[in-house]
């Protein structure tokens, strides 16, 4: 028997209007991105539909928002469940954001990695086009490029690859989306996929266990300075709300059967891409109670040093462009955490309200 949660559903006119009254499903939508995402599209009017894991952890963005839609808790890696839940819900779109996200994780569990990341694209992808699904938006990762250490960013019709099992599963997922695109989705009213790649993504309400901001987090909760593995890692930080604007920028495009059926970067602007050990400083100017300590292993496992996201396709031709700085973002991450350390209160619906309110100040062609 396949558990539901039911709710109500909001209204916000942006990305003309298009999502209101759309049934989206959303895999992966009990996660940090995922929980996100289905607030605002609740907000947009839309009939979300959650396919998903349960939260085993005892903190969660999701429950946190007492969402107002139903979920299916389920795994993609099950081929028949997947077809079943699709075949029922029957969804206009289908954000897939289900994944394996940690890199740590995925030497400790390299085949549910896999499984997951590779395995259960397939599995979304084979379940929509037999739903008569419209369109869907894959989401992988900045990850799934072959790392070389550049110093400038990493384009879409550059390779992929991986040195670590979760940075080539995306990769894999890549040339997964791009293959049955070409294989299922040539007919003018057929499905269309597209896939999004976004950068290190920060925002209130992530609870995971081995990033960065969950960890400073930690340390006021636990009263403990937080071991920084790499503090001279540089990556292109974002707050949730930048990637899942292109998202929903990109799925409206897909409904109105516009030819963005390809990859797509959402990264940050280059003053956003700075140091592990420079968001620490930042963050620790928003709430002096974080505490940190450097603990640079030789023998801790590979992860890249370099990372960064060229977003020119999407600035030049879906007219994207993300609205915060590095320094707004950071705080807006601290605080809501603050918040809600010190009164329970959930900031996501109002930073969802205010990015909008502010993009509209900016003339953002899906805020007009």
């Amino acid at each position: 028997m396949l558990e539901m949660h039911h709710g109500k559903s909001g209204s916000m006119n942006y990305f003309e209007g298009i999502y209101k009254g759309k049934r989206v499903l959303i895999t992966g939508n009990t996660g940090f991105k995922g929980s996100w995402l289905g607030e605002w599209l609740t907000l947009l009017g839309a009939e979300v539909v959650g396919f998903s894991l349960e939260n085993a952890a005892n903190q969660a963005h999701f429950d946190m928002l007492s969402p107002g839609y139903k979920t299916f808790f389920a795994d993609i890696r099950n081929l028949e469940q997947t077809v079943q839940i699709m075949t029922q819900v029957k969804p206009d779109i289908v954000f897939h954001l289900a994944a394996q996200a940690l890199v740590i994780d995925s030497y400790h569990s390299p085949i549910e990695t896999y499984q997951t990341n590779v395995m259960g694209t397939l599995h979304v992808l084979e379940a929509s086009r037999l739903a008569g699904v419209s369109a869907v938006v894959v989401v992988t990762s900045d990850k799934c490029y072959e790392n070389k250490e550049w110093i400038w960013g990493y384009r879409e019709n550059d390779p992929f690859g991986g040195h670590d099992m979760y940075s080539s599963s995306k990769g894999c997922a890549e040339v997964l989306t791009q293959s049955y695109r070409s294989s299922f989705c040539n007919s003018k009213n057929g499905m269309k996929v597209a896939s999004a790649r976004a950068g290190n993504v920060i925002g209130g309400g992530d609870f995971s266990a081995n990033r960065i901001v969950p960890d400073l987090i930690k340390s006021v909760e636990q009263q403990t300075p937080v071991e920084i593995r790499n503090p001279l890692a540089t990556r292109p930080w974002q707050h949730v709300l930048e990637p899942l604007s292109g998202y929903l920028l990109l799925g409206m495009n897909l409904l109105k059967k516009n030819k963005v059926d390809e990859g797509w970067n959402f990264g940050p602007s280059i003053h956003s891409n700075c140091s592990v050990e420079q968001l620490v400083s930042l963050s620790t100017a928003c709430w002096s109670e974080i505490s940190t300590k450097n603990n640079t292993d030789p023998n801790q496992v590979h992860e890249a040093h370099l990372l960064m996201l060229d977003c020119s396709k999407a600035n030049k031709m879906l007219h994207w462009q993300p609205i915060w700085e590095l320094k707004e973002t950071v705080e807006h991450t601290i605080a809501w955490y603050k918040t809600w350390h010190e009164t329970k209160r959930v900031l996501t619906k109002d930073q969802i309200i205010q990015y909008g309110q502010e993009a509209e100040l900016k003339q953002l062609s899906w805020a007009g």
